[in-house]
């Protein structure tokens, strides 16, 4: 039986609007140290395609699998979060999940590995404003490239397919969803295709001393061995 845990360890903001006027000498309207500076931020932060550059530190450990069950796998998936301003209706958001592997009697028994897995690099076009109800959305490629340094660690295939994301702010909630299709086109011959669909609803909620409680799915479904995995974070 596989068991999986599943943590946060940092959501740092790195730069935000605030802070570009900070940076150009300009006085902001209202300090980030500030109560609605802080709901403000705590917003953003719950927004995967918000107006702010931010990394994400992601650590999974997952035990009992392999061929006996006995194998684990630790992954940190560092998961930089950077905007880019296109012009005064659009921005580009670029999210890269970068995986750092370390796994043990897997993908057979006596076997360990340790490195970097495949890189999927998601660039999303989103406007800067929400509709008039209030919808905020983007849409982009998703990328698969093949960086493991360890056959063990990746699929060894480059692939692409069609990303998007839409969710809505009401107070102190966030809820929507992340969606990608990631079909293999190229790669090492012998290597098995990928074809994966990943889907992820989640909400947020922003208490009064502006920490956030989240629960989401990163529910991914494998095309080519027909079966889902539905981790609950």
């Amino acid at each position: 039986m596989k068991r999986n845990m599943c943590i946060w360890l940092v959501m740092m903001t790195v730069l935000s609007s605030t802070g570009w006027a900070q940076v150009k000498g300009e006085e902001p309207e209202s300090s980030p140290t500030s109560s609605s500076g802080d709901s403000d931020l705590a917003a953003k932060l719950a927004n995967p395609i918000s107006s702010l550059i931010s990394l994400p530190i992601q650590f999974n450990y997952d035990e009992d699998i392999g061929p006996l069950e006995e194998g684990s796998v630790l992954r940190i998936n560092v998961q930089p979060v950077i905007l880019i301003s296109l012009n005064e209706n659009w921005n580009l958001i670029s999210r890269t999940i970068v995986p750092i592997i370390d796994q043990h009697d897997v993908p057979v028994d006596g076997s360990g590995e340790t490195g970097l897995g495949d890189i999927v690099q998601s660039p999303f076009f989103s406007p800067k404003e929400p509709t008039s109800r209030g919808l905020i959305w983007g849409v982009g490629p998703a990328m698969l490239l093949p960086t493991a340094t360890d056959d063990a660690l990746g699929a060894g295939k480059w692939g692409i397919g069609p990303t998007a994301v839409a969710l809505k702010q009401s107070g102190p909630w966030t809820y929507g969803g992340l969606f990608n299709h990631i079909q293999s086109f190229a790669g090492e011959g012998g290597r098995e295709d990928v074809s994966a669909t990943f889907l992820q609803p989640f909400v947020a909620y922003v208490t009064k001393t502006k920490t956030t409680l989240g629960l989401n799915a990163e529910s991914t479904f494998d095309w080519k061995a027909d079966q889902w995995s539905v981790p609950l974070i």
